[in-house]
């Protein structure tokens, strides 16, 4: 394959891909369009995030057995033809249960994409110009969580919810039908491969279960609730079970063994905390800003993007960085520059600009790269040749895993949090009857007044609450700076940052 043949072949793969990853973060502007369509919570609309991440990770491990037993391309096809019909399935749905699943489902289908495209491009591009293929592949995994909140919020302003999942439609038929004229020829080679179903079987069982958890906790009174009980029994030994099996199995689903790395198990932990952390401020900062700050879908959208942007802006930079400056170094000063931009946010009030908002989340995305990329690379760079392939894939599950708990955690935290801060302020009102009869005087009606000042009082308790968590950011951000430390210098010859995507 040569010449536009070639080229066109490769923007098909990555344009999968950047769907894939789009549908990562379009759904965090839509929560509260979501919720209202669906007639439910705020905190209930975040399982829409958080089921689509859980079970995207829980495929990865599976890419390997997919592409060897019924090849790369078959796999590739069949993952996007699986995407395009989830998505479609989300679409259509009417109830919260029905949209989950089909999240889920999405999120089945659309865990083998990234690294089957990535596969793909490395085998039809020569090696002479594989890097410029993977340059285009890592632009669609920055650009992803650009587009993501802008176009989900475009769309939920002006067309409706279900249009985030049906804009995936003719995407995915476009590249179904010319993966499947233009890539044919360069499958890969197929052969029968055992597959670890019990270790699958245990990763999917607790996880789901510890998802569960804490996606119900807090409607359901935590552990004044049996099924909260029974749930969290079964994770914690489902995950005690599941890690005696893979450290046991001679061909084990995720490979456990690279954990001792101490340069691997360190770097993996820092960069699941970041991510976690980084991840759930994203799915925080929209709802805060459509529910109880009046923005339109739209506005938050732009203001969640702009992190995106700058990091697009220092990717290259901090590419050019590595091998040259202590990996470490960069890592733990991205991370440090991520806690200083959560301080900033410690002080917003309710009375603050769009560009109050937004000038954190943009100087945010100024230290992204610098963890990001370095991080992967360093990480992978303590395993051994032959384990760099299962250490990428595990580093990934937990990257993507990190985030999914982290959103969960942070979200019922934040709503908690909102609740206390409420009932103190309430018990703390000076003369509330004086406001009203103000108000009243004013030309409101009491009930008004009454809604207004429970209305003023919500808003100043969310606030709060909204600070204490990036407060509490900070300090993850902090504490992920500090664990980077435990890696060893790198040695020469890591592999690069892009194996681990």
């Amino acid at each position: 394959m040569v010449g536009p043949r070639l080229y066109i072949a490769g923007f098909v793969l990555a344009l999968a891909n950047f769907m894939v990853i789009l549908d990562t973060t379009i759904a965090n502007v839509s929560v509260p369009h979501i919720a209202g369509g669906l007639g439910i919570s705020p905190s209930q609309g975040v399982w829409v995030i958080t089921s689509y991440s859980v079970a995207e990770a829980s495929t990865v491990p599976l890419t390997g057995w997919i592409a060897a037993r019924f090849g790369g391309v078959r796999g590739y096809v069949f993952s996007l033809a699986g995407f395009a019909t989830f998505s479609f399935l989300c679409g259509m749905s009417n109830t919260l249960t029905m949209l989950v699943l089909c999240r889920v489902g999405q999120g089945i289908c659309g865990g083998p994409l990234m690294p089957l495209t990535q596969t793909l491009m490395m085998r039809i591009f020569p090696r002479e110009q594989q890097a410029r293929a993977m340059g285009l592949w890592s632009m669609t995994v920055v650009l992803g969580p650009i587009g993501g909140p802008i176009l989900g919020g475009w769309i939920s302003d002006n067309w409706s919810w279900p249009w985030i999942f049906f804009i995936n439609l003719p995407v995915a038929v476009v590249c179904v039908f010319a993966a499947w004229r233009m890539l044919r020829a360069s499958e890969t080679p197929i052969r029968k491969v055992s597959i670890d179903v019990v270790g699958m079987m245990l990763l999917v069982i607790w996880v789901g279960a510890l998802q569960l958890m804490l996606d119900l906790g807090r409607e359901r009174d935590w552990f004044g609730s049996s099924l909260i009980i029974m749930l969290a029994l079964v994770a914690g030994i489902g995950f005690i079970i599941f890690l005696a099996w893979e450290l046991t199995e001679e061909h084990p689903a995720v490979d456990l063994r690279v954990f001792r790395h101490r340069g691997f198990s360190a770097g993996t932990i820092s960069l699941a905390v970041t991510f976690g952390t980084f991840f759930a401020s994203v799915v925080i900062l929209p709802q805060w800003l459509q529910f109880y700050m009046g923005y339109t879908a739209t506005e938050a959208g732009l203001l969640t993007a702009l992190n995106g942007v700058s990091a697009l802006i220092m990717s290259p930079i901090a590419a050019r960085l590595v091998g040259k400056v202590d990996g470490r170094l960069m890592v733990s000063g991205g991370m440090l520059w991520l806690a200083f931009a959560s301080i900033l946010r410690t002080g917003w009030n309710v009375e603050g600009t769009w560009w109050t908002f937004a000038f954190p989340q943009l100087l945010q995305g100024f230290g992204m790269p610098f963890f990001f990329i370095p991080l992967t690379t360093i990480a992978l760079g303590a395993v051994e040749p032959n384990e760099t392939a299962s250490a990428a894939g595990l580093q990934n599950f937990l990257r993507t895993l990190g985030g999914a708990f982290a959103a969960s955690v942070a979200t019922t935290y934040w709503f908690s949090q909102a609740q206390v801060n409420r009932s103190v302020l309430t018990g703390n009102l000076h003369d509330p009857e004086a406001t009203m009869r103000v108000l009243e005087q004013t030309g409101y009606s009491h009930e008004q007044a009454r809604a207004m000042l429970d209305q003023l009082v919500e808003q100043q308790g969310t606030m709060l609450s909204t600070n204490h968590i990036f407060f509490v950011a900070a300090a993850f951000f902090v504490a992920a700076a500090m664990i980077i430390w435990l890696v060893p210098k790198p040695r020469a010859g890591a592999p690069g940052a892009i194996v681990a995507h």
